[in-house]
């Protein structure tokens, strides 16, 4: 091959690799594509690739090759770089001429050397002892500057020992190489550059989302965890599904980019929380609101127990100058008898207030009953019902603690995530969060909301959210009106949720057979809640 024809085909790679270089999103990869696109181009044997510290006093190793030592350092060899940074200026504040790579980025000027051994005016005292260790020799080494679009020096491309494409021995780096090189150095550092930005971006995205949920989490504590543990259960669920090569989710698949899709939308999928009263959120009894109302009911019985005392007080004390004993024990065995029903509604009431399990028809008649049929004085004299209509509405919630209006104040969260969402220029890459977000409290029969969407109507992705919602609700450890379920009766609830419509079959399937609630288990709950789950039973229904 002349020199024409491999020059040729060496400008054709570099078009290659710059292409390739503006479309990498991992920034370790990208350094290490540079580092193998300027040996492959420039023919050379080893290299490293510098990064400028962020102090900017120093160049940090991030990328070492040598082919013909089998050395494969940095990047994403998993192989750390332990060699100490490589300084500037000296203890005098002196600039450190004597390292070549220092040289290039302190003067912004590339050095072409065509033998180290011989070569004047650097250090090499460092890359003898390795040779002397190694039994390599160091010779010809290209050493190029990688400037920003700003004119910054944010690091330095080191080439050692050309070889000659037929024979394999060591030259000097030619004109040609050097001019390669410099070409490749400006688009790399173009394209880490952007990467780096598009990372910033990235990072100060996220830290606005966080920032979100930590408003959120200062509302409540009850929630904050549940906008971090959601996200987290949605990407085990889709890295399983990924990774499932039978059945009906044979063919999904994901890349960095879905997956960043999806994990912002798990990040994202309450941000209409902050809309939500606390008082609502928090309601962790059927009279909760700045605080448990259930205090305010207690009273009114201390006050009706003291009236009943006082009244038969009174009678007895009218009975003194007849002095009838059997009377007298009669009215105080019916006080007893009064204090005792009181008590009993009282104890009632408290439970009922609890709201931890599903109250019958005769006990929410019975709330009825002690409200309007019970009568006290209030503050101002006037006598009036036990308990207000209010009062009476919570305490007869047939389940949980919330009241149809409350359901629909929290459940008006979605709408407003949505409504928030679609309001933001999304990047093309971005543009499914909305959708992914807003679906996870729709049902696969279409009875779910806001928008009643059926299983055909919603992505994969939403569907995934749907079930992490549910599951992390049903474990959660950290909510005001109940414990975290045991993992097979969490497990239980969901097999019915797959049977009655609500949840995705083939989703929950993978969750179960690919371990991903048990993986989450270990994770975030507590050992007294992780039990033995019979995963045969789940997969039969």
């Amino acid at each position: 091959m002349d020199n024409s024809t491999d020059l040729f085909r060496r400008l054709e790679q570099l078009n290659a690799i710059g292409a390739a270089l503006s479309k990498e999103r991992d920034t370790n990869r990208l350094l290490e594509t540079i580092l193998i696109a300027a040996k492959t181009i420039t023919h050379a044997d080893g290299g490293t690739l510098y990064r400028m510290t962020e102090d900017r006093r120093a160049l940090r190793f991030e990328i070492l090759r040598t082919d013909s030592l089998n050395i494969a350092m940095g990047g994403t060899t998993g192989v750390a770089i332990n060699f100490p940074n490589l300084p500037l200026t000296n203890d005098k504040g002196e600039s450190n001429d004597s390292m070549v790579a220092a040289h290039a980025a302190i003067h912004d000027k590339t050095v072409n050397i065509a033998d180290a051994y011989t070569e004047a005016g650097f250090d090499f005292s460092g890359t003898r002892s390795f040779d002397a260790r190694t039994g390599y020799r160091s010779q010809s080494f290209l050493t190029v500057p990688m400037k920003n679009h700003e004119g910054e020096i944010i690091g330095v491309l080191q080439l050692i020992n050309a070889q000659d494409p037929l024979t394999r021995q060591v030259t000097p780096f030619s004109s040609a190489d050097q001019s390669l090189a410099e070409s490749l150095a400006s688009q790399a550092a173009i394209a880490l550059t952007n990467r780096l930005l598009i990372s910033q971006l990235e990072e100060l995205f996220e830290a606005f989302i966080n920032l979100i949920n930590m408003a959120i989490d200062e509302k409540s504590p009850y929630t904050g965890g549940h906008c971090q543990r959601v996200p987290a259960l949605t990407m085990m669920l889709a890295e399983a599904v990924d990774a499932t090569t039978e059945g009906p989710l044979a063919s999904f698949r994901m890349d960095e980019r879905d997956r960043y899709e999806l994990k912002i939308a798990g990040l994202l999928h309450d941000c209409g929380k902050v809309t939500t009263p606390v008082h609502v959120v928090d309601k962790a009894t059927k009279l909760q609101t700045l605080f448990d109302r259930i205090h305010l009911v207690e009273t009114r019985f201390e006050v009706l127990k003291r009236d009943a005392e006082i009244k038969a007080l009174r009678k007895q004390l009218a009975l003194r100058e007849n002095a009838d004993p059997a009377a007298d024990q009669q009215i105080w065995k019916d006080c007893q008898e009064e204090l005792r029903l009181l008590d009993e509604d009282r104890q009632f009431l408290r439970k009922a207030n609890v709201g931890g399990e599903a109250m019958k028809e005769d006990d929410m008649q019975r709330v009825r009953d002690i409200g309007s049929g019970r009568k006290w004085r209030n503050v101002d004299g006037v006598e009036a019902e036990f308990l207000d209509a209010d009062e009476m509405l919570n305490l007869g919630i047939r389940a949980g603690t919330l009241t149809q209006k409350e359901r629909e104040i929290i459940n008006h969260h979605i709408v407003a995530t949505i409504k928030m969402l679609e309001q933001l220029p999304w990047p093309r890459h971005l543009t499914k969060v909305p959708e992914y977000a807003g679906g996870h409290h729709e049902r696969m029969d279409g009875k779910g909301y806001p928008k009643g969407l059926t299983r055909e109507q919603m992505s994969w992705q939403a569907r995934m959210m749907g079930i992490a919602d549910i599951f992390e609700a049903l474990t959660a450890r950290d909510r005001p009106y109940k414990p975290g379920m045991k993992l097979s009766q969490a497990m239980g609830i969901m097999t019915n949720f797959k049977k009655n419509g609500h949840i995705d079959p083939d989703l929950f399937d993978v969750f179960v057979k690919q371990g991903v609630y048990r993986r989450y288990a270990e994770q975030f709950l507590d050992a007294g809640q992780i039990d033995e789950v019979d995963v045969a039973a789940l997969l039969r229904n």
